[in-house]
């Protein structure tokens, strides 16, 4: 899951982020509207947590230019102007989400975690590829009905191979969705993980590789 974080104060953004960054969601973070208009051109993120009050491009334009997009990503606005005409206008500019600011953090982790899900061509709540389940609500995993205990990463890597499967996924597929945009492309880190992830499913062997390709669920 890729999240873009637009929020003017610094702190707060890296906060925001960093937090959803616990939680195995890949996250950007833009400062400014115009920061954060160049991040949607060249990247495909599920949600834009979204202040309304930006400099370069406000917030409600953003929102309005998002939501008018075919393949769009759902907007949370995340903002200090909560009162009922506050998120009325903000709901009646194309928003899918409202929540004021200050707020309570495992709330916006669910409410991110629901509007991805609502995500036009989304999933299924709970992921199951062969012998696998997997859960990123509960962010819980079992083969075979044995639960397995994983990294936030190889937790991460191995949802977006399920929700590609039967597909291919490159390691700079990996990296963009699970990791961010400050990924070394040249980093082994997606092999390594992989790697790990693979021992931890155990046999026989639930992640193929294909030289040149990437990684599919066998």
């Amino acid at each position: 899951m890729r999240i873009l974080v637009v929020e003017d104060a610094a702190t707060l953004a890296e906060v925001v982020a960093e937090g959803l960054r616990d939680q195995g969601m890949a996250v950007d973070v833009a400062l400014d509207g115009l920061a954060a208009a160049a991040k949607l051109d060249v990247n495909t993120y599920d949600v834009v947590v979204l202040d309304r009050d930006l400099p370069g491009i406000g917030g409600d334009t953003l929102c309005e230019m998002i939501t008018g997009r075919v393949a769009r990503a759902m907007v949370l606005m995340l903002t200090a102007a909560g009162s009922a005409d506050d998120r009325v206008r903000g709901l009646t500019l194309g928003a899918d989400d409202y929540l004021a600011k200050p707020f309570h953090f495992p709330e916006l982790v669910l409410r991110v975690r629901a509007l991805a899900r609502r995500r036009p061509g989304a999933q299924p709540r709970t992921l199951r590829v062969n012998d696998l389940e997997l859960d990123p609500i509960r962010r819980t995993v079992a083969r075979s009905g044995v639960g397995l205990h994983l990294s936030v990463k190889e937790f991460s890597v191995l949802e977006a191979l399920m929700r590609a499967a039967p597909g291919y996924l490159s390691s700079e597929d990996l990296l963009e969705q699970v990791w961010d945009e400050n990924a070394d492309p040249f980093t082994n880190t997606v092999t390594v993980t992989v790697g790990r992830l693979r021992r931890k499913l155990g046999e026989p062997a639930a992640i193929v590789t294909l030289p040149g390709v990437g990684y599919r669920i066998a």
